[in-house]
């Protein structure tokens, strides 16, 4: 049902807006995570692998400064990446 009064329609599109926001960042976290396990798979350069992992922590942790993540979510993603990593022999 939609909503009639004013300020319930302003929080609907607030809610909009942050939702939007939080997929977006939420995207980013999954593809930055990605882009480092492909990596790490493809026998790439290990500096090149330890740069993305670099890219891939500050974007996890700017997420769950913000929110869009649970910072106990991100302390697990972190600490999986450097463990797969680490697997692959690449040193860090």
């Amino acid at each position: 049902m939609a909503k009639r009064i004013k300020s319930g329609i302003k929080r609907t599109e607030i809610a909009e807006r942050n939702r939007l926001r939080n997929v977006a960042g939420k995207s980013e976290v999954k593809t930055r995570f990605k882009r480092v396990v492909e990596a790490a798979g493809a026998g790439e350069d290990s500096a090149k692998t330890v740069e993305l992992l670099k890219k891939a922590i500050r974007t996890i942790d700017r997420a769950a400064h913000k929110g869009i993540i649970h910072p106990n979510t991100a302390a697990r993603r972190k600490s999986r990446l450097v463990k797969a990593l680490a697997a692959k022999g690449v040193s860090l």
